[in-house]
């Protein structure tokens, strides 16, 4: 990937992501199905550590539900109080219930031109 692809790639993330709406979440892996072909929930997590301050990576999850950055950020658990405080539960395991918390773009997202069409069609 060259270095222009890369930046298209990390600019097409961090659009997708600054469109999460507050309280709500999306997987690494469905950003990864929108982004399409050569692109895995790793590739994302990747880029997601490289977040400026007006892209709320903390939305970003996994597919179980749970935050992937304890390894990461200092203190361990400042994803989930970050969600946490914008209403995101999570049980005790440190899960949040997706059924409720998942942010599926709709199509008025699609015509606003923050997504591709292909975003509805993706699954975790």
């Amino acid at each position: 990937m060259s270095d222009k692809s890369d930046n298209n790639y990390r600019e097409r993330v961090y659009r997708i992501v600054r469109s999460i709406p507050r309280g709500q979440v999306m997987t690494y892996g469905q950003l990864a199905e929108i982004l399409g072909d050569g692109y895995t929930p790793r590739t994302v997590g990747f880029v997601m550590h490289g977040a400026d301050d007006k892209t709320p990576w903390h939305r970003v999850i996994n597919a179980q539900g749970a935050c992937s950055t304890g390894q990461v950020v200092i203190p361990q658990d400042k994803q989930q109080r970050m969600l946490e405080a914008e209403g995101v539960c999570f049980n005790e395991r440190g899960c949040c219930d997706l059924r409720s918390y998942l942010w599926i773009p709709d199509q008025k997202e699609n015509r606003r031109g923050a997504l591709s069409k292909k975003d509805t069609l993706f699954t975790d």
